[in-house]
């Protein structure tokens, strides 16, 4: 008899606990049951890259510290009939604004790269918004465009800033191969990296007066031609609606 006691009363304490655990599911402000009961945090995430059969990959160049190697980009990008996205700084576009003509009209995409290159998340929504609304300001103001995406400067973001680039209408964009061109790596070395990381929807991140970005991008460009890559910009690449974002920061079409 002492067994079937026992046995009735965690029964009883097992049915209790799923009752709590049914009424901690409902979600009171909005929250799922997993960030209710678990204690997820529910951190939201940017694209860092994109779902799809096709062969289609971006590639992106930040704008921040120079422009003496931006139309040699732009040279090659057409030899190899290839597009990209250039993210850049407002006190760039304010400091290079023909350049930015030059951007726009070879049909390159230009996103935002905030306007004075802070760590997003150290501000406050209203600042943030500023920084964001004044560089895309800036920016349409030569190119007469809207501005659609936008990237986070050192790839910090919170889910304020998503917030609020949702509020503008901007897709925030990180990536998944990282050339790591800024370190000083050769043409050669710049290319074997993003070769050896490439996949269908991938998202490549550059910078546009890197050390060796005009020796690395030829080879870039060929391999992937060679491996039946397209090349395109950011905005070509995701999806504008009806889609989810994982926890890697895959983009799905629902």
């Amino acid at each position: 008899m002492p067994f079937c006691v026992i046995k009735s009363r965690t029964i009883k304490i097992f049915c209790a606990i799923v009752v709590v655990m049914v009424l901690l599911c409902i979600p009171f402000t909005g929250g799922n049951c997993a960030q209710v009961f678990f204690g997820y945090s529910g951190r939201r995430v940017p694209v860092y890259s994109v779902a799809t059969e096709e062969k289609k990959v971006a590639i992106s160049f930040d704008a921040a510290w120079g422009a003496d190697k931006t139309e040699g980009i732009l040279s090659i990008l057409k030899e190899y009939e290839a597009n990209a996205t250039f993210f850049l700084v407002g006190f760039w576009v304010d400091k290079f604004p023909e350049m930015v003509k030059k951007i726009d009209e070879a049909g390159v995409e230009i996103g935002t790269h905030s306007n004075t290159h802070p760590d997003m998340v150290k501000l406050d929504k209203a600042t943030m918004k500023n920084e964001l609304s004044t560089s895309i300001d800036k920016i349409k103001n030569i190119t007469g465009k809207e501005v659609s995406v936008f990237r986070p400067p050192y790839g910090s973001y919170n889910n304020t800033l998503l917030d609020t680039c949702d509020e503008l209408k901007l897709t925030t964009i990180q990536w998944d191969v990282d050339s790591l061109d800024w370190k000083g790596l050769s043409g050669g070395e710049i290319c074997s990296r993003v070769i050896s990381k490439i996949k269908n929807g991938s998202i490549i991140l550059m910078h546009n007066n890197a050390d060796h970005v005009l020796d690395a991008l030829p080879l870039v460009l060929s391999r992937l031609k060679m491996q039946g890559y397209k090349v395109t910009s950011v905005g070509d690449l995701i999806y504008k609606d009806n889609y989810t974002i994982d926890n890697n920061g895959t983009q799905k079409p629902n």
